[in-house]
């Protein structure tokens, strides 16, 4: 009984904790701007299942990604054992999900191996980051704290794996030292529990009692670590691939408002037709965080910093100061920072900073191409060009601030309804001189 209050009251304290994480973060998702529509649900739900699931994106690095996928597959059948430990925990049982029989015997299997494989890999992970001195994972983004973070990551899921190991050699001398009946298969436990031979019943249930408190204790913490991590993709990425954008990647999303004044235009008898009256447009573009969309806010947050976004980035390659992972944990650390206060004194408050300039120079947003490499490559599907677009036109619509030559071509096509410098009645002139086939 007293396991039981103990247990019951620790993870009351765990979700509390993470009640209040995910209701502050809420409260930041508020001052952002709505977003694409959600819709085609069976398209999503296929999307996920193949980048997701699936972790087929990861793959185009094929030994890191395999390895990456091992880990992700495995916490998949983990987290059955997790759930079932948190249900024996509050109703005093044993094994509680035992009931499913021969797919309880597969999934407990699974677990016990993958256990081992994820220890492994993530002894290999720490080992390549701490030593394999990985360009990716490097940058002005990257600071101490970043990869603190990363290694604080792994070592818990490091020990999480240790402790799972222990717990089921615990259970599986115990149950073989008493004569009891095994619920669910352990492979690994029974290749490893010879060395655990001269321990008596009463060692194996000490084990078993004491690695289960770590083990729990540990999936509590980490949980509400992850808010506050770069691992915090474990519980964001799966939704944040089926929120994906749906339109073709080159497409850029336009401004209602503006989309109409461009219409009438180019059609003023649309001007006397009924045409509903757009919202009223608080800034044009990107300034800050809570200009963002929530999409926007949900990438930043679902970013995993593993760099494959800015490695393939042709700016980046050449040479600029441009980094698209850069750009969405700055999104992050804006709000993270203007959040709290935007909370306590209204979506009003300025402190005299802003997420363009402060934490983005304009020389960054500049140096994009739009061409897309950074969201084609990015495991989770975040869309960086977007949010970079965004920006670009807060400058120009607000402050009419452009690089020199796109000055140049705004103001052609306002005086000549093209970007060259010479009016459409001569547009043709340099076919003049030239000697056509017309046969």
């Amino acid at each position: 009984m007293t396991k039981q209050i103990i247990f019951a009251f620790t993870l009351a304290v765990t979700l509390g904790i993470f009640a209040f994480t995910v209701n502050r973060l809420i409260s930041f998702f508020r001052f952002t701007k709505p977003s694409c529509q959600i819709k085609d649900f069976w398209k999503r739900t296929l999307l996920t299942i193949e980048v997701a699931f699936g972790q087929t994106k990861i793959f185009r690095k094929p030994v890191v990604g395999l390895a990456h996928a091992l880990v992700f597959w495995g916490f998949c059948f983990i987290l059955f054992g997790s759930v079932e430990m948190i249900i024996d925990g509050l109703f005093r049982v044993e094994k509680s999900l035992k009931v499913f029989g021969p797919v309880y015997d597969f999934i407990m299997a699974a677990g016990d191996i993958f256990a081992l494989v994820i220890a492994i890999l993530i002894i290999f992970f720490l080992v390549r980051r701490i030593y394999g001195h990985i360009k990716r994972f490097e940058g002005i983004e990257m600071k101490p704290s970043s990869h603190k973070d990363a290694n604080l990551s792994l070592t818990l899921i490091l020990l999480l794996m240790i402790s799972l190991m222990d717990m089921n050699i615990g259970y599986v001398g115990f149950s073989i030292s008493e004569g009891t009946a095994i619920e669910g298969k352990y492979p690994v436990a029974g290749l490893l529990l010879p060395l655990f031979g001269s321990m008596s019943a009463h060692d194996f249930k000490m084990v078993y009692e004491v690695s289960w408190w770590v083990h729990i204790l540990l999936i509590f913490l980490f949980a509400n670590y992850l808010p506050y991590s770069k691992h915090f993709h474990v519980f964001l990425s799966v939704p944040n691939v089926f929120l994906t954008r749906l339109e073709p990647l080159g497409k850029l999303p336009n401004m209602d408002s503006i989309t109409r004044e461009v219409r009438l235009m180019m059609d003023p008898e649309a001007a006397f037709q009924a045409i509903p009256e757009p919202a009223v447009v608080e800034r044009f573009g990107v300034k800050d965080a809570e200009d963002s969309t929530w999409k926007n806010y949900f990438d930043s947050l679902s970013c995993t910093q593993c760099g494959r976004c800015t490695s393939v980035c042709p700016a980046n390659i050449t040479g600029k100061r441009l980094s698209p992972r850069k750009i969405m944990m700055d999104l992050r650390s804006r709000m993270k920072e203007k959040g709290p206060n935007m909370v306590k004194y209204g979506k009003d408050f300025n402190d005299n900073r802003s997420l363009l300039r402060d934490f983005i120079t304009e020389e960054e947003i500049w140096a994009c191409t739009t061409c897309n490499a950074c969201a084609k490559e990015c495991p989770v599907n975040i869309n960086h060009p977007t949010l970079i677009v965004d920006m670009r036109r807060y400058l120009v619509m607000e402050e009419a601030s452009a690089p020199g030559e796109l000055k140049i071509v705004f103001n052609n096509i306002e005086n000549n309804g093209a970007p060259w410098q010479y009016s459409s009645e001569d547009r043709l002139n340099w076919v003049k001189d030239l000697e056509l086939n017309t046969k």
